[in-house]
């Protein structure tokens, strides 16, 4: 019987967070009854800057930051678990695969335990599944395989968002004619953004098919913001004019648009909730690990075109060349 279960996820990011919803689903479906609880390396986003998607996950706080990246936290983890009188887990999965984090991870009383790190060798009972390339496929064919279920990966229902998101959503967005963009980085260790010269030259490239540029960009950018509308006045900022300030209300305006084209980033994957036609960029990041994964989706990748991590070397024609099948359509 499966009634506590624990997922364990090292990623620090909001898409990190957004990537396995379709696996927690899955499981959340198919034990009705359990209590489902979330660990981190860094904070839990479901009931922080994610919590209006209403996909809360009860947090498992053990007081120790950047939990599983300190080999001491091998030291400590049960006197944490006794002192905080915390139960065993029925099952642990292990969203991640660097070795020292699982082995600290297991330290956690459970019954089952599953892990891809290591090839499977520290799961627990042992499992043997072919690996695939993004983490939820592969968890889910062990997790099959160790509790001889059927579960799918089970999409995020926009149901779930509040209505106040879609309302608002319309009224920033009332036409049908929006091209979005996302070309704001989350992680400034890697070079990731695509220049802002040719982004111009693309929406100068739409204009002329009367298509309207939707810029996701935070209020705190408002000097990117005022540049980027010197340079493209008929461009419009959706959460500059709105008193919402939400993820969930990007995945709405998502909704909203034709399509849209964007860089490895947060709101890449807030987009993909809405499952919308989009064009991804991908330069110096694995496009095979973290580009979201629908029919809907073109992945540009500068490592496989051009044989290079320089994500600037994709140009403006190879854009306009994917984006021809949903300006047809």
């Amino acid at each position: 019987m499966i009634n506590r279960v624990l997922f364990y996820n090292s990623g620090g990011g909001i898409g990190d967070a957004i990537q396995i919803i379709p696996l927690i689903n899955s499981l959340k479906n198919e034990f009705k009854n359990a209590n489902f609880y979330y660990l981190g390396s860094h904070e839990n986003h479901f009931n922080s800057s994610l919590k209006d998607l209403n996909f809360q996950l009860d947090s498992l706080d053990l007081d120790l930051k950047y939990f599983g990246f300190r080999w001491w936290h091998l030291l400590v983890v049960r006197n944490k678990i006794k002192k905080k009188n915390i139960e065993k887990f029925d099952l642990i999965i292990d969203l991640q695969t660097k070795i020292r984090n699982s082995l600290i991870l297991k330290t956690i009383p459970h019954n089952l335990f599953v892990s891809s790190c290591f090839n499977f060798f520290l799961s627990k009972p042992n499992v043997r599944v072919s690996k695939d390339i993004k983490i939820n496929k592969t968890i889910l064919k062990a997790l099959n395989k160790i509790l001889q279920t059927k579960c799918v990966l089970q999409e995020y229902n926009l149901d779930q968002i509040n209505v106040k998101y879609v309302e608002e959503a319309k009224r920033l967005l009332p036409k049908n004619n929006y091209i979005g963009f996302s070309i704001t980085q989350g992680n400034v260790y890697r070079k990731k953004e695509w220049p802002i010269n040719k982004i111009i030259d693309l929406c100068k490239k739409f204009k002329e098919k009367n298509k309207i540029p939707v810029f996701f960009i935070e209020k705190k950018n408002y000097e990117l913001k005022n540049k980027i509308k010197g340079l493209i006045p008929d461009a419009i900022f959706p959460e500059h004019e709105s008193n919402l300030s939400s993820p969930a209300l990007v995945t709405c305006l998502g909704k909203r648009l034709e399509f849209a084209i964007s860089i490895d980033n947060g709101v890449m994957h807030m987009l993909s909730l809405a499952k919308i036609p989009m064009i991804v960029l991908f330069g110096p990041t694995s496009s095979e690990k973290f580009a979201p994964d629908y029919k809907d989706l073109i992945v540009l990748d500068s490592k496989k075109i051009y044989n290079t991590v320089d994500i600037s070397s994709i140009n403006v024609e190879d854009v306009l060349q994917a984006a021809r099948q949903y300006l047809n359509s």
